[in-house]
């Protein structure tokens, strides 16, 4: 008798092991009663799919995003919902089929997903919530890549989430303006990543998640996101940190060329009438299928797999965003928060989505001289080439050169206003896999090392890649932790000072120069200050 009852409490213990490891279900959010499953390790469960918003159809399309209609008994959060409306591709090399979104499209698509490895509400865990890239037409929060249980099980509450795209999320309009209670158009896909964050802010104690400690972060088109909300009066007390992966931290480039309002309107009439809509209730009696068809100046020669022309995406409203990002930083008007922010080697100045064109001597010149003007016989003295190959090499090093230094030059012009650290890295360690060495470091090969989610790919990974991956994950989650991503073990990676460095991470892990010379160096900050 004693043995069987041996038998029986150890029995009872293995299948107590997994529920108590687990929150406590069904979880009670903003909409009704959830029920979440399993993750691939049992102590992380997920929610997948959770409305966040109303479905933005009918008359709520271009519209901010209304609040979530309830449901009845508890919904099954099992299933990712489907991805907002875009062209669904396989692969784009170097991205491979990890980093796209797969499946289900379509207009009601204002979701999110949950990875929590709390055991009550109690606990408190840090939240991250991740913003998509895909240049505002595309992605998904249900890409491999981003699978959210590899930080959850380093203690953190992930959320991954879908806003809406392209023209859908992003079109202006007079008429939209005028209807608008805040006289302002556009920014719709924005407007949904607030109203995510304000989800979150109302709920994720239910998941074990500490509202007083989110963060937010993104890379590309996501970490542009990011550092919109920074600069928003909207999203004020609604996030604590903020990382960014190769999404513009610079004084030049996507940061600096928003568009306005009023260029946004005049092209949401032209799109308008490219589609045959005269007025606001025709456009909206427009099929999807009708709306995201490319308009006839969109359909320009371009390489295959290239991304179309970007043109919805966020805009100067004067309600998302009052002003250019960088102005709202100079004044010191934005949420000042710690920042984490990086690019990567493989995607530095015109590398960004992998190889270009063959650099020749002749054509590295010529470039130089449109570029730099009355500068470009400095900067070829700097970066001479007298054969295709170097000016190959030339070329690529003065791209690296000029992205950091533009880059340092950022976080100098954000420490002026700001009371808080930045951490910046350049990403330099290749993703295995196709064409690995021709891609090397590309736009988006550091999401599976800092998410830790090298499971959901098939690419060839070694010991040395599963290292670096929760190395870099580890920084990732001590920074959305306590706003440092330093920690026990890891190599030291201090915070922005007046020195030129940055943290190079990967491989090398230590912090480098910004330029290959004080004098390369010198010639950067001079371009990029000098009066125009």
């Amino acid at each position: 008798m004693k043995n069987i009852c041996a038998v029986l409490f150890s029995l009872l213990t293995i299948f107590l092991v997994p529920l108590s490891a687990a929150i406590q279900q069904p979880v009670k959010v903003s909409g009704g009663l959830l029920s979440g499953v399993p993750g691939r390790d049992p102590s992380v469960t997920v929610f997948k799919g959770i409305p966040y918003a109303a479905a933005p159809v009918g008359n709520l399309r271009w519209k901010a995003p209304a609040p979530v209609v309830s449901w009845k008994g508890i919904r099954n959060a099992d299933n990712f919902g489907p991805s907002c409306i875009q062209e669904i591709v396989t692969e784009r090399k170097p991205h491979t089929r990890e980093f796209m979104a797969h499946g289900e499209i379509s207009e009601d698509c204002l979701s999110l997903n949950v990875w929590t490895a709390a055991k009550s509400a109690s606990d408190l865990h840090p939240v991250y919530v991740f913003f998509h890239g895909g240049a505002f037409r595309e992605g998904s929060g249900s890409v491999a890549a981003y699978d959210g249980e590899g930080l959850a099980k380093k203690g953190i509450v992930v959320i991954t989430i879908n806003y809406r795209l392209g023209v859908f999320g992003f079109l202006a309009h007079p008429e939209l303006t005028k209807e608008s209670t805040y006289r302002a158009s556009g920014n719709y896909g924005a407007l949904d990543q607030i109203a995510a964050l304000r989800w979150v802010q109302e709920n994720i104690k239910a998941f074990g998640g500490d509202p007083t400690r989110v963060v937010i972060g993104g890379q590309s088109a996501g970490g542009m996101s990011v550092h919109n909300l920074i600069a928003s009066p909207l999203a004020k007390g609604l996030f604590h940190r903020a990382i960014v992966e190769s999404g513009g931290s610079s004084v030049s480039g996507p940061l600096s060329i928003i568009s306005d309002l009023a260029d946004a309107e005049a092209y949401g009439v032209k799109f308008a009438a490219l589609k045959g809509a005269h007025s606001l209730i025709e456009l909206r009696a427009l099929t999807w299928q009708k709306l995201a068809e490319p308009v006839q100046e969109d359909q320009t020669p371009a390489k295959a797999g290239a991304l179309p022309a970007l043109r919805f995406s966020p805009i100067v409203d004067g309600y998302y965003l009052p002003a250019q990002v960088s102005q709202v930083v100079a004044q010191g008007k934005q949420n000042d928060v710690p920042i984490l922010t990086g690019a990567n080697k493989g995607e530095l100045g015109k590398l960004i989505m992998g190889p270009q064109e063959p650099v020749s001597v002749e054509s590295y010149v010529k470039q130089a001289r449109q570029q730099y003007a009355d500068m470009a016989d400095e900067f070829l003295k700097l970066y001479p080439a007298a054969t295709d190959k170097e000016a190959q090499i030339a070329s690529e090093q003065s791209d690296r050169d000029q992205s950091l230094v533009s880059m340092y030059l950022w976080a100098k012009m954000r420490a002026k206003t700001s009371n808080t650290k930045a951490f910046l890295y350049l990403w330099d360690h290749t993703l295995p896999g196709p064409d690995a060495q021709k891609y090397g470091a590309f736009h988006t090969a550091e999401v599976p090392f800092v998410m830790n989610t090298l499971y959901m790919s098939d690419r060839p990974f070694t010991e040395a890649d599963r290292r670096i991956a929760d190395m870099m994950s580890s920084y990732w989650a001590n920074f959305i932790s306590t706003g440092d991503p330093n920690g026990k073990g890891l190599p030291s990676w201090p915070a922005f000072r007046v020195s030129p460095e940055v943290m190079e991470v990967g491989d090398i892990n230590q912090p480098v120069p910004v330029a290959g010379s004080s004098a390369k160096f010198a010639f950067f900050e001079k371009y990029f200050t000098r009066e125009p």
